[in-house]
């Protein structure tokens, strides 16, 4: 019997074994013939998009998508979701893990892949037999291919904000750690963290507005 693990406005995950299936929900509002049209290719573009990024870091393996009924079926994540747990570590723990979200992200835009939803909702630490600790990032449905500057400062400027949200007063140092991941390991990190800094500015301005 499958479990539900999320339902939300575009889709509904359930876990069954081994085995997560998100299914992508019908929406009344639109015309049934172009409903159809976008849940598809929201379908393959994740799959793809899942496929992609699965060549630089841990993401959950595809093993089936069925485009005529809007869903992606693929590997189940043992691990904790770092949105309820991260500030269980130590600070020593958590920084290490932050450096590790930003490495992860820092390798995803050497791709050119902007996940469009960093939060700490989306990164599950997996530990394997040999006692091997991993960050797998889930949910790529807002995802996109670009090489934009913008879109990689926005993607960063997104995990900024998750990091402010849900730990409050730690959010901070976090986040500094996960710009450090973030530099270490990208060439170009220089001129996204200009950006990031423009795009907060801009975020800023329109909360004081």
């Amino acid at each position: 019997m499958s479990e539900i693990l999320s339902q939300g406005a575009e889709a509904i995950i359930t876990q069954q074994g081994k085995e997560v299936t998100k299914k992508r929900i019908e929406k009344s509002y639109r015309l049934k013939e172009l409903d159809e049209k976008i849940r598809k290719l929201r379908t393959r573009n994740e799959a793809k998009l899942l496929e992609r990024a699965s060549k630089v870091i841990s993401v959950p393996q595809v093993l089936k998508v069925n485009e005529n009924k809007k869903e992606i079926i693929m590997q189940a994540i043992e691990g904790k979701r770092l949105s309820g747990n991260l500030d269980k570590f130590s600070s020593k723990k958590q920084k290490e893990i932050c450096e590790k979200i930003g490495e992860n992200i820092a390798k995803l835009h050497e791709a050119n892949i902007i996940h469009g939803d960093l939060t700490t909702s989306n990164m599950i630490l997996h530990v394997d037999e040999n006692n091997l600790e991993d960050i797998y990032f889930i949910d790529f449905g807002l995802g996109f291919i670009s090489p934009k500057v913008e879109d990689k400062a926005v993607d960063l400027h997104l995990i900024r904000e998750a990091f402010e949200a849900g730990f409050a007063n730690k959010g901070e140092t976090m986040f500094n750690s996960v710009k450090e991941g973030y530099s270490k390991n990208y060439k170009d990190a220089n001129r996204i963290l200009e950006r990031f800094n423009i795009v907060e500015k801009r975020g800023r301005y329109k909360q004081g507005s």
